[in-house]
């Protein structure tokens, strides 16, 4: 019997070679003139093996034997890994289009109402539809404007805040950021999409608040491909099941709660709910309800609370980190931080060319940020923490090689009002308090995986509040 079972699987294992190598050789008669890649591909794997978290370090380290564009296999998906900032520009100025599409996936399909939300819809009319509700009707700089009373707001919360856990007794006290930053954008987001706070003090629907948070925390969970099915689908024979399960859960879950948001704009007057995002839009819907439907609201509020929240805040914590590491720059002018996602992925929708190597359709092409953001071509000491650089403001030359919102017609409409929360924040946070480290020892500056890059040890740091905090407070 167990020879039996050992032939048999030789079998599968010796057919399965086959096809795989002559699928590549087919392949490469096709497109002669592939991007690089590293020569070992497994079959069913391809060069999943070679990944080791953080990815974005990963695929750094393959570029500097491969090239700034080269290919791997993720199981039975096809992805291009670009490192190369005139590659970038290539990409989304020649071939805009062609990488404007987004792949299909699990998440896209069950929480982002079957693909019809902003960042998984793929390129069409209905995508060009709801980028243009997104920026004339909810982040157009008129609508951002109109919500700085609850910035502003806000940001106080998050100072008063600091100043109760520095007890007020002007010495320095330790306090932990992270959890207060993520609070301070969640309310933001969900002050102006709704009207109310959800997280941490003067909360009214504790369990509202309760459900909100267990929602976006398994949300952002799945939102980091981290599915091993969707680059080898065999893999759901062998408890796949269960992660498609846990989806559709959520998703019920989530749908009930933004239904739920938006049932309670219906019952308000037009004077209290017209001052949100949700009453704004369900007036458009009075007069225009072919676009304006509850599935294409309910994706918007879940695009902006997955856009909007855990990148803002990452990036504080990072610029946070990076001041107190470095006092110097406490009392200069550091108010432009460079910030943002560590990689952004397209899909091709036909064959193009990139740097001269062919990129077949279907493929998924994953630009990694970190990697051409500390480019020694591109960047003068790029490993040093020099602010400096983007004192233009976006007038200079450092300004237009930054990525942090993408490129091309897919970047993120939200840059606007990423820029003014972390903008004031941040300023606030330097005048309002004096900062420095716990210890001697640095602040620890690992990241982890995720595709927003989180710190891997939550940032702590020791505050003692200004002389003028109470008359900011008051």
């Amino acid at each position: 019997m167990e020879d039996i079972f050992f032939y048999s699987s030789l079998t599968i294992f010796v057919c399965l070679l086959v096809t795989f190598r002559w699928f590549r050789q087919s392949e490469r008669r096709r497109y002669p003139n592939l991007p690089p890649s590293p020569s070992l591909s497994l079959p069913i794997l391809g060069h999943l093996y070679l990944l080791k978290p953080p990815n974005h370090r990963t695929f750094h380290r393959l570029s500097q034997k491969h090239g700034p564009v080269f290919s791997l296999w993720f199981g039975s998906r096809r992805v291009v890994i670009v490192e190369s900032f005139s590659a970038v520009q290539e990409c989304f100025t020649k071939n805009d289009i062609i990488l404007a599409n987004r792949p299909p996936t699990l998440f896209g399909k069950h929480l982002a109402y079957n693909h019809t939300s902003l960042p998984a819809s793929p390129y069409g009319d209905h995508w060009r539809n709801i980028r243009r509700i997104s920026t004339v009707e909810v982040l157009s700089t008129v609508r951002l404007n109109s919500f700085s009373d609850v910035r502003k707001d806000e940001i106080k919360h998050l100072l008063g805040k600091l100043s109760q856990s520095a007890r007020g007794d002007n010495r320095f006290s330790k306090v932990e950021l992270k959890s207060m930053l993520n609070g301070m954008t969640f309310n933001n987001i969900m002050r102006m999409v709704a009207g109310k706070r959800y997280v941490g003090d003067h909360v009214s629907d504790k369990e509202g608040s309760k459900e909100f948070i267990e929602i976006m925390e398994e949300t952002f969970s799945y939102s980091g491909g981290t599915n091993p099915g969707e680059f080898m689908p065999f893999s759901n024979w062998f408890g796949g099941g269960g992660y498609l399960r846990k989806l559709k859960k959520l998703a019920k879950r989530s749908d009930v709660f933004l239904q739920g948001l938006i049932d309670e704009h219906r019952n308000k007057s037009p004077s209290e709910s017209r001052h949100t995002m949700i009453g704004h839009l369900l007036s458009q819907q009075e007069s225009q309800p072919e676009y304006y439907t509850d599935e294409i609201i309910k994706a918007l509020i879940l695009s902006l609370l997955l856009a909007g929240t855990d990148t803002s805040a990452v990036t504080l914590e990072w610029a946070m980190s990076n001041l107190i590491n470095h006092p110097d720059y406490h009392l200069r002018d550091s108010s432009v931080i460079p910030g943002g996602t560590n990689a952004s992925a397209t899909f091709l929708s036909e064959d193009c060319i990139v740097s001269g190597f062919d990129i077949p359709r279907d493929t998924l092409v994953l630009v990694n940020a970190w990697a051409i953001h500390r480019d020694p071509k591109l960047w003068d000491d790029p490993e040093s923490f020099k602010p400096e650089r983007f004192e233009g403001g976006g007038k200079d030359e450092a300004a237009h090689k930054l990525i942090p919102f993408g490129l091309g017609r897919r970047a993120c409409p939200g840059a606007g009002l990423a820029q003014r929360e972390v903008g004031l924040t941040l300023a606030s946070l330097i005048q309002c308090f004096e900062w420095k480290r716990i210890s001697e020892k640095e602040i620890d500056m690992t990241e982890v995986q995720g595709i927003t890059m989180p710190k891997l040890v939550p940032l702590e740091a020791m505050c003692k509040p200004r002389s003028f905090l109470n008359k900011v407070l008051h």
